[in-house]
């Protein structure tokens, strides 16, 4: 379905996404995508009841927590023969960057719930990462004896505002190839990061997570772009949040903006445009056919890994810097974006 919609500039033809109002199960009792749930929703309404597929589940969760002096990140990933746990920081001043990752081959002890919230860990004796959700709080608790010779501990408390928006999208291909994704942003965070003797505090009123939490059936091959931000710009919680290539042809897109817990959903394509050999050099990203989002992307420090297992490989190239430009509102308002840090990525996958 389309509509005209001249908010976004003109008589331009803007595709018009199905709203999810109330619980959904992602999945049928077969396993398949269930069509109630193709859509997107502003609260947690879709049960991610992945079953059936043996070796093609994908599953993630994955933080981002920007601080005033670092960058923090933890994922948990299971392939469903593997998982993988990563953590990594980085330094904005100095520009020190370490991660570390460690795979578990047949991680049946690993158990990433159906529940956006549900409690997540992974623990061994090189790396332990739990996240517990209670009373509206995320408690993510990381401790890594070996971090670049090194002890890392960290305890982050992460709120989830109560009326804030969050996105949660359904992107369908075929009855037995989708993705589920939610993803919140601006969410206020305290504690603390430690490595060695120096210590990194965050305080809730300028440090930010983002979760970007997954739960889909994946193709033997994608690629994808990302690109988010979440901070305080004049006074008031800012978040972006940008997909691009993996989503093209489904009539479903992961773009929204927020604006203090308010989300203006996009429902146009986002093109990236960078060169896959100069991450460094500027990225211009905007909106495939309206001005709905016109935004320079000007990175500062780039992250580059590659996991090569024996089912799979993933390499990624993430690109820390600053987004500038502007982007327009669900009531027409012109948001302008100024020296907002953020990330973004080109991933692809064989898995």
């Amino acid at each position: 379905m389309y509509i005209k919609d001249n908010r976004w500039g003109g008589n331009l033809l803007q595709h018009a996404e199905r709203e999810i109002t109330e619980p959904v199960l992602l999945c049928d009792k077969k396993g398949l995508l269930n069509p109630e749930a193709i859509g997107f929703a502003r609260r947690p309404y879709i049960e991610s009841n992945l079953a059936g597929h043996f070796m093609r589940k994908k599953k993630w969760n994955h933080w981002s927590v920007f601080g005033e002096d670092l960058l923090f990140s933890a994922s948990i990933i299971h392939l469903d023969y593997t998982a993988i746990c990563s953590v990594y920081i980085l330094d904005y001043e100095t520009q020190r960057f370490c991660e570390k990752q460690v795979f578990i081959p047949v991680a049946r002890k690993v158990k990433m719930p159906a529940d956006v919230f549900g409690n997540v860990k992974f623990i061994n004796d090189r790396i332990s990462v739990q996240l517990v959700h209670i009373q509206g709080e995320t408690h993510l608790s990381v401790t890594i004896q070996d971090f670049d010779n090194e002890v890392l501990h960290a305890d982050l408390h992460i709120s989830h505002p109560e009326e804030d928006d969050s996105l949660h999208v359904v992107i369908p291909r075929k009855r037995d190839l989708f993705q589920f994704t939610s993803k919140h942003h601006t969410l206020p965070t305290q504690g603390f990061v430690k490595i060695g003797k120096r210590r990194y505090d965050f305080n809730p009123d300028y440090s930010f997570a983002v979760l970007d939490f997954a739960r889909g059936i994946w193709p033997r091959e994608s690629e994808w772009n990302w690109g988010m931000a979440s901070q305080r710009i004049g006074g008031k919680r800012i978040g972006l949040n940008f997909g691009g290539k993996w989503t093209d042809g489904t009539g479903m897109t992961e773009n929204a903006i927020f604006v203090d817990g308010v989300m203006t959903k996009i429902h146009e394509d986002v093109i990236f445009m960078y060169g896959t050999d100069a991450l460094m050099s500027p990225w211009k990203i905007h909106t495939k056919f309206s001005d709905q989002v016109n935004l320079t992307f000007t990175p500062f420090f780039e992250r580059s890994t590659a996991s090569n297992m024996q089912f799979a490989k993933i390499k990624v190239n993430q690109a820390t810097g600053y987004f500038n430009g502007s982007v327009k509102l669900q009531d027409g308002t012109i948001l302008r974006i100024r020296q907002m840090l953020g990330c973004a990525e080109d991933r692809r996958v064989k898995w």
